[in-house]
């Protein structure tokens, strides 16, 4: 965000750090929400077998897949997504993308090999099934049913599949022999009560998919070290992992002396075998210079999780504080939200020939901060966790309502900057001394007194693919709607908010919510409407 931090500095010059709070909600002729059909949504289930091959850089797979129709609509074909071919060539959404918006065109520079997806022969029930090409985007395809679908019905999918894996500049890549595997598999577009979500691959825009199971098998050679989504069932994997990362945590003060990871026999393959319930997205994360790093975490309701931190040889010395950092962000998030959710909560560093911040998987993100001092380091990796909960448990559709992840995310990573050293990401070093000796209420008053100084042209509901550069996004979706969440705090009063929030929690965890229903659910704890402070969502400027 360090364009941002200059914004900021010409506000700073002429800005009183003073945060007048909303008024509250006001009754008027306000009514509450109309009342909605009985909520549904698609239910899969995955399992995948993929080998990697280091030499070629590419992914062999299979995939089978379980779709359940929960909608009441007979479905005559399924949209899925084919995200590597995003990566083919300069003609795809990605790239028109970063050609436009000028904060991102460095990214095409990091183009030296271009991905894509091939050898798909899709099946329905062992049926072979046709498939039609999406009109617009080449990453998009539309798989044609051999017999309708019918509500309540289930069908099973299958298809092989061949990826080229991409050098390293958007997500999915490799650099060297690194590898960041995401948005790699052919995967269902959502359908949900507003029809098919059947969007291109974007670099800035995320992603919208439908919660299921996961049973993932990665073949690759022995040397490597993996964090994947989900949790690890080869037992023998697992006890090494736990014991490497175990006593390299007992002895972070030495880590010239840390535990490497060594194969019998680098030469040999072997097979992972991964399982996990209620996620959306699997991700893995591949390199034969990882340290790892290993504790549990005991959550508040007394469930014991594993904690991993997956970091290179060359990392900062804050990421030996790293397991310390996942773990107080899980217990932060689970006390102001809800309990997570998962078994496994873990952080992987990337390479550093893209300094992205992060980006997060369900139960894994990938940091990518060179340099990053500790608290810089601590909130990025609390942002990326955070996710586990706006958009990992709390399925919103980001592309379309970016600001239900990337900004109630924020105002709970500022809150979680400010409770523990008085800074804030966005505004670093800019923080007067004084105003970082504040109480914490006071401290928070004066950033986003900042904050809300900041003049935009797009209101926070807007699209991600409506902003014209990366910095407006940022400072829209990320910091204008942190101070949206902090004028819904003094409206509702923190009591109230907290218990709105994990309302909202409760209700809508594993499901997909729209901003309606997140209005829904803070209304059923303050009995009275909030129309006012939803409708500063569609206004542009400061508040």
């Amino acid at each position: 965000m360090n364009k941002q931090k200059e914004r900021f500095l010409l506000i700073l010059a002429g800005c009183g750090f003073c945060f007048t709070a909303w008024s509250g909600p006001h009754a008027g002729d306000a009514t509450g929400p109309a009342p909605s059909p009985a909520y549904w949504q698609q239910e899969l289930h995955y399992s995948l077998q993929v080998t990697l091959d280091d030499r070629a850089h590419s992914l062999q797979g299979v995939e089978s897949l379980d779709y359940v129709n929960h909608s009441p609509d007979t479905l005559s074909f399924i949209w899925f997504h084919l995200w590597p071919n995003a990566y083919k060539d300069n003609s795809t959404a990605l790239f028109r993308q970063l050609a436009t918006l000028e904060d991102r065109k460095e990214k095409l520079k990091k183009v030296r090999e271009n991905g894509y997806i091939n050898g798909l022969a899709f099946t329905v029930d062992g049926q072979p099934a046709a498939t039609q090409a999406h009109p617009k985007y080449n990453d998009v395809v539309k798989l044609l049913l051999p017999a309708m679908l019918a509500p309540g019905a289930r069908i099973r999918i299958a298809t092989p599949f061949f990826v080229k894996i991409p050098s390293y500049f958007s997500r999915l890549g490799h650099e060297g022999h690194s590898y960041m595997i995401t948005q790699w598999y052919p995967k269902p577009a959502v359908y949900d009560r507003q029809g098919w979500h059947e969007f291109p691959y974007l670099d800035q825009g995320e992603f919208y998919s439908e919660f299921g199971s996961f049973d993932v098998h990665i073949t690759l050679p022995s040397a490597y070290v993996v964090g994947a989504t989900g949790e690890l069932q080869t037992g023998d994997e697992l006890a090494r992992y736990r014991t490497i990362g175990k006593a390299n945590l007992a002895d972070s003060a030495n880590p010239a002396g840390f535990t490497a990871y060594r194969a019998t026999d680098p030469a040999a393959m072997k097979t992972l075998d991964y399982h996990g319930e209620n996620i959306h997205d699997f991700a893995w994360f591949a390199d034969k210079s990882l340290f790892i790093n290993y504790d549990t975490l005991r959550l508040p309701s007394g469930r014991v999780i594993d904690v991993f931190s997956y970091y290179r040889s060359g990392a900062g010395r804050q990421w030996l504080h790293s397991i310390s950092f996942i773990k107080d962000a899980v217990l932060h998030y689970s006390d102001w939200v809800g309990e997570y959710g998962y078994p496994v909560v873990s952080a992987v560093e990337g390479p550093g020939n893209v300094s992205s911040g992060g980006m997060e998987y369900p139960m894994i993100t990938l940091i990518t901060s060179p340099g990053a001092s500790k608290d810089e380091l601590d909130g990025v990796i609390a942002h990326e966790v955070g996710h586990n909960w706006f958009y990992g448990m709390l399925g919103s559709n980001e592309r379309e309502h970016p600001w239900m992840d990337e900004g109630i995310n924020s105002y709970y990573e500022f809150l979680y900057e400010a409770e523990k050293y008085r800074t804030n990401s966005a505004l670093g070093n800019l923080i007067p001394r004084d105003i970082r000796k504040k109480g914490l209420d006071d401290f928070l008053d004066a950033v986003y007194a900042v904050f809300n100084q900041v003049r935009t042209d797009e209101p926070i509901e807007t699209p991600a693919t409506g902003f014209r550069s990366e910095s407006e996004y940022g400072l829209v979706e990320y910091a204008r709607t942190a101070v949206w969440m902090y004028i819904l705090q003094k409206a509702m009063g923190q009591e109230d908010f907290k218990k709105g929030m994990r309302n909202y929690f409760t209700e809508w965890k594993f499901r997909h919510p729209y901003p309606e229903d997140l209005k829904a659910s803070l209304e059923e704890v303050t009995h009275e409407p909030l129309d006012n402070v939803f409708a500063l969502l569609n206004k542009s400027g400061s508040f």
